[in-house]
């Protein structure tokens, strides 16, 4: 007999990163969205909720499986196969949110996805965090300025940037980015809402 005690039911999704949810205040309510490793999607859900159109890209058949219905989902090796046609189009994305991932040979493919004035959101492990826990392969781990630096050499204009301890479980270093390319109208992006005070990233960092 199955009882209730006996159902499998999956695990709650993660919260969405604090970070992503205060840059995507920003976004239209038709704005297109990928979320590229979007793991169970917790950054898919707030796209979502702001009426973005969302394509969820990952590996994971059985997380993309239960993300909700209003995302597009793509199941992709984005590391060992094809770079997806579905992600080719250039200038098709108004954000391309990322979060807890990191690939380096294929990083300088993202920004020609940016549609002009698209934002690059981007916050993942950095340098430092192994004295925390996972990761601790620098490959999966940004030096210091990094995600600055990528973003000048395509071209993006760096509207945020951080790189520094989240004290969230046993802790963690992270770096943060939000950029946005050209050609930029900055009354699109505000630091400060209309009460005068500035605008907090918090602290979005979710293991």
């Amino acid at each position: 007999m199955v009882t209730e005690n006996t159902v499998s039911h999956p695990p709650p999704r993660p919260q969405p990163s604090a970070w992503m949810v205060r840059w995507m205040a920003f976004l239209g309510p038709q704005a297109r969205v990928l979320d590229l490793a979007c793991g169970h999607g917790r950054n898919t859900v707030a796209a979502l909720a702001r009426g973005a159109g969302v394509l969820a890209v990952d590996r994971d058949r059985d997380a993309l499986a239960r993300l909700p219905a209003g995302a597009q989902a793509l199941c992709a090796d984005l590391e060992g196969a094809p770079w997806p046609s579905e992600l080719a189009p250039a200038g098709q994305f108004d954000a391309i949110v990322v979060a807890n991932y990191l690939f380096r040979p294929r990083l300088d493919l993202l920004p020609a996805c940016l549609a002009p004035g698209g934002l690059m959101l981007y916050e993942t492990f950095a340098a430092g965090n192994a004295r925390f826990g996972r990761p601790t392969n620098p490959a999966f781990l940004l030096e210091p300025g990094e995600l600055f630096g990528w973003a000048a050499r395509h071209g993006l204009l760096v509207l945020a940037y951080e790189h520094g301890f989240v004290a969230r479980g046993s802790g963690a270093v992270v770096q943060r980015l939000a950029a946005a390319r050209a050609p930029v109208e900055l009354t699109r992006y505000p630091l400060e809402p209309a009460g005068g005070q500035p605008q907090s990233g918090g602290q979005g960092f979710v293991g």
